[in-house]
């Protein structure tokens, strides 16, 4: 992904989550994914995708059991 992009991701997701310590970081081999780091922790992988020329982005978080003990 783009700078620019993921600086407006960057800026939506950390207003949707109240300010938290949330940073997207381009995957250097990956024009259309970005991973989802909170307080320096892998949460997610966002997915540019665009169909019938409409842009879109899909954010995937994966919570395992153990993390809800």
């Amino acid at each position: 992904m783009k700078p620019d992009e993921i600086r407006k991701l960057e800026a939506y997701l950390r207003q949707s989550f109240k300010g938290s310590d949330l940073q997207v970081r381009a995957l250097p081999r990956s024009a259309d994914s970005a991973e989802v780091y909170l307080n320096s922790e892998f949460v997610g992988l966002l997915a540019k995708d665009t169909e019938e020329g409409e842009l879109s982005y899909h954010f995937t978080m994966t919570i395992l059991d153990i993390d809800l003990e």
